[in-house]
């Protein structure tokens, strides 16, 4: 079996310079790069993951906390996140905690004992104080953080704002934001605000509804919808604060005979893939997730580099319009 001293060896390098080229540390020329990987591969040689972890006391893994991964929103953002720090030279540890605080809490020891170089969290923790005894940088995606922890979010309060001025224009009058139940304050909650504050300048009935989905983020809620748009006759246009609510008011608009968008404009958040597919197509306000994910692999790997950052990071949204609150003569 090839040892570090045979590929420094067939490289025609120190062995020092080959373990630089390894861990990533410090300035590299490209052309001993490429040297150590075509010995490499001549070698057959395989790096010991687990040693060098041992050996810097930490790994090239990143821990990414995600409450579901089959919802359409989180599986886009883990295959950013996991495309961006590929890129860097990292590896994802996904951790799927369903919502379960008791789930978070064991991946986050997980995350340790695994000597994580970093942690990105998109789940809905109660505080991520304690994450200052991990020693490794954290950054909070989509979620309030205290002023040790660096953020990423997108503009919701703008996604509010963007998603009720375009149902105004297209002459809706009597609106319905439809929101899911909050276990905790979320920077999500802020699209609620935008929305009704602009309904309020704009003085067009704005009335908010909540769905309940417990711990389930993709079960059908048709029979909810159902009733809410019965209690609301004369609703011509609804804010749903996700693609998927906006997709399953679309289907119970079908089994109720009402037209969208002739009777009932829809827009939905996120523009998941699924906006695309659906008939009508969803308009939907869209978080730039590929820019959101470059910067928080960028803030990450700058605070492994010994630079932390408790920067707040928010992205601007936009309204993606599609065939649910198309115009119709």
């Amino acid at each position: 079996m090839a040892t570090l001293k045979d590929v420094a060896r067939e490289a025609g390098l120190a062995v020092s310079t080959v373990s630089r080229i390894l861990n990533n540390r410090g300035y590299i020329s490209q052309d001993a790069r490429n040297r150590v990987n075509q010995a490499m591969e001549k070698l057959n040689y395989q790096p010991n993951e687990l040693a060098r972890s041992l050996h810097r006391n930490k790994s090239n893994l990143i821990g990414l906390i995600v409450p579901h991964i089959n919802h359409p929103y989180f599986s886009a953002v883990i295959s950013q996140i996991e495309d961006q720090a590929y890129r860097k030279g990292y590896r994802i540890l996904l951790c799927n905690s369903q919502t379960m605080k008791e789930r978070e809490q064991d991946y986050i020891e997980i995350c340790r004992r695994n000597r994580v170089a970093g942690i990105i969290m998109c789940t809905g923790q109660d505080s991520l104080k304690g994450f200052e005894d991990l020693g490794v940088p954290v950054i909070a995606w989509e979620r309030f953080s205290d002023d040790k922890v660096a953020s990423i979010e997108c503009d919701n309060l703008m996604g509010g704002t963007l998603a009720a001025e375009h149902l105004i224009g297209r002459g809706c009058s009597h609106l319905i934001h439809l929101g899911t139940n909050p276990f905790i304050q979320m920077p999500g909650d802020c699209r609620l605000i935008g929305f009704r504050e602009t309904c309020r300048k704009h003085g067009v009935t704005c009335h908010e509804e909540t769905i309940c989905i417990g711990l389930d983020y993709v079960k059908d809620n048709k029979e909810q919808i159902s009733e809410i748009l019965k209690k609301y006759p004369e609703t011509d246009g609804i804010f749903a604060n996700n693609d998927i609510l906006a997709a399953q008011v679309i289907i119970t608009c079908k089994d109720l005979r009402i037209p969208v968008p002739e009777k009932i404009k829809v827009i939905g958040y996120d523009d998941v893939f699924l906006t695309r597919i659906t008939s009508p197509s969803i308009t939907t306000i869209r978080q730039p997730l590929e820019e959101m994910a470059i910067h928080a692999i960028r803030l990450l790997d700058t605070s492994i580099q010994g630079e932390p950052s408790q920067e707040n990071a928010t992205f601007p949204v936009t309204l993606i319009e599609r065939e649910s609150t198309a115009c119709v003569e």
